[in-house]
């Protein structure tokens, strides 16, 4: 997926020719790192001979131009600080939505002091990187999923404010579709705007950064209208311990399972590092059980633009290969095995840890409604499998951990983060059944807590 696709022409010798060359190259490069930054294709033929002769030298072009783009910073117009102005007094409900993005210091410290001025309630997937705020609401994915109608009623805003890239909570997106706010602003500095709940009012080209340091200024007089928000962010604030508490008595589980062992990874997690999560239910069940605002240090990598599972190795491998910090990546059977070719070269990979959930098929479509009831779902959608990672670990030299036993979790644990600059993987087989039973017993828990 690339932002555009550029060819060069295939004759480089004319002067129109090297000016298309070189105004084609600027274009892509500005295109690149403009917001929204992503990958662009160039295409570059050549003719035979493709190799330099023996006694031939390789010289770079002097005074190559360049194009230079300048932004605005995205800075907020005067009329649209005047409509924010105007408009922010009308709203007593209001939530903040953030989607994935990578961490950024900035952006928290914003948010933060935005958290303090006014005490709207911030909610958060684990891919958004925001967990590092105080009270930040990541855990909606499991109370929004169970809680009734009247519970949601009082968690409706009427000014919702996104920005970032997707979340992960169907939940959410269905809660927010439903329980539709008067207004919804949205915050990007450029590039096309997804309507993913259903509402969208007003868009800001502008960052996170700058749009709620303006906020901040935004001063709320001690009114009974405004006491509405203080209350409001209450009902999230109980929503959100309702859910962290349900959590902490449901681990650890009696018998061990998936959703288990990627809790006691995340509560292990070596700091700093870069935690890579595969699709499906890797992604799930890490958004479940979330990250704390201690663990500052971790940032939070997914490929989620396209919801597949090719690349998920490939990109943890990619950049463990960039720096020397420990890149831990909880993957699936599927992903880890369709991807096996990411280890097919010669550079050493000490930094880089995976944890297998090898349930041999693919769990999700046994979750999520629909697929999971058909008749053709063991044939079609579960992709049934008999592979284990040792073959592999055998072949590329890497360090085999195999967990079968719930007494070894916390020893190969402590062996997984060891860093003796060994590449490891720490498989653990399981059924499909077993897991579905267990995930499950975890809504029924949560569900149950709302009668009490």
């Amino acid at each position: 997926h690339v932002k555009k696709s550029y060819s060069l022409p295939q004759e480089y010798e004319h002067a129109d020719s090297k000016w298309l060359i070189n105004r084609i190259v600027n274009e892509a490069i500005n295109l690149a790192v403009q917001e929204p930054k992503g990958p662009v294709h160039l295409n570059v033929p050549f003719r035979e001979p493709l190799y330099p002769q023996a006694d031939e030298s390789i010289v770079y072009t002097d005074n190559v131009r360049i194009i230079e783009r300048h932004s605005h910073g995205f800075q907020l117009a005067e009329e649209q600080k005047t409509f924010i102005k105007e408009s922010w007094p009308q709203f007593h409900n209001i939530l903040i939505v953030a989607g994935q993005q990578q961490f950024d210091s900035n952006t928290i410290q914003a948010l933060d002091g935005f958290f303090e001025q006014h005490n709207i309630p911030i909610v958060a997937d684990i891919i958004s990187n925001c967990f590092t705020i105080p009270k930040m609401v990541s855990h909606s994915d499991v109370f929004l999923g169970q809680c009734g109608e009247s519970v949601k009623k009082t968690l409706k805003p009427d000014l919702l404010i996104t920005f970032g890239g997707p979340v992960i909570s169907k939940n959410l997106k269905l809660f927010l579709r439903q329980y539709r706010s008067k207004q919804h602003w949205h915050i990007q500095p450029g590039g096309d705007v997804a309507d993913t709940f259903q509402g969208v009012t007003h868009i800001f080209n502008t960052t996170a950064e700058v749009f709620f340091t303006f906020l901040r200024t935004m001063i709320r007089p001690e009114t009974f209208e405004n006491q509405k928000q203080n209350n409001y962010n209450k009902f999230w604030e109980v929503e959100e311990r309702r859910a962290e508490r349900c959590l902490s008595e449901f681990f650890p589980t009696k018998e061990l399972g998936e959703f288990d062992l990627v809790n006691e990874i995340i509560k292990n997690l070596p700091r700093p590092c870069n935690l890579h999560l595969s699709n499906s239910m890797s992604v799930r069940y890490a958004n479940y059980i979330g990250l704390t605002c201690e663990q500052r240090d971790v940032n939070v990598f997914a490929n989620r633009g396209t919801s597949g599972i090719d690349g998920c190795t490939s990109t943890a491998v990619g950049h463990s290969l960039l720096n020397d910090t420990p890149n831990i990546l909880i993957t699936g059977d599927l992903a880890f095995f369709y991807d096996r070719n990411a280890f097919w070269h010669n550079y050493p990979l000490p930094n880089l840890r995976v944890v297998l959930l090898n349930n041999h098929g693919g769990i999700i479509f046994k979750m999520i409604d629909g697929p999971g009831t058909m008749p053709e779902a063991d044939e079609y959608f579960i992709t049934k499998q008999a592979l284990s990672a040792k073959k592999l670990c055998e072949e590329y030299d890497f360090d085999y951990l195999k967990l079968d036993n719930k007494r070894k979790v916390k020893n190969l644990i402590k062996d997984f983060f060891d860093t003796d600059q060994r590449t490891k993987v720490l498989e653990l087989e399981t059924d499909i059944a077993h897991n579905k039973e267990v995930f499950d017993s975890l809504k029924e828990k949560i569900r149950k807590s709302y009668e009490l």
